[in-house]
């Protein structure tokens, strides 16, 4: 239980205390820097297995190419609460594997 809530914690300072607002803002358009994000990510989950790594970061940058882009129109379209629920579906799918790749990959 105890490393569940290191990955909780490690995923919300890695996904929003490290990514710069430029990052935020330009990773639904530039694959440069939702790479730099995903890259700078990967960077809290050294300490455990490489195959663990790997797949975060991959998973990582799939979901956010597909949920900024999303989130990136409805806040647009000024749907903002559709952006939250974007948002909110953005960061369950990342805790539910983060929580897989440590039962099977960790």
């Amino acid at each position: 239980m105890e490393n569940l809530y290191l990955i909780l914690w490690l995923h919300f300072f890695a996904d929003f205390v490290l990514q710069s607002d430029s990052m935020a803002k330009n990773k639904s358009s530039s694959l440069l820097w939702l790479a730099l994000h995903c890259f700078t990510y990967s960077l809290v989950w050294l300490f455990f297995p490489l195959k663990f790594i790997l797949f975060t970061g991959l998973s990582h940058f799939v979901v956010d190419f597909c949920t900024s882009r999303v989130g990136k129109k409805f806040w647009e379209a000024g749907r903002v609460h559709a952006f939250f629920v974007v948002i909110g579906f953005d960061q369950a799918l990342h805790l539910s594997l983060l929580f897989w790749s440590n039962t099977y990959l960790g």
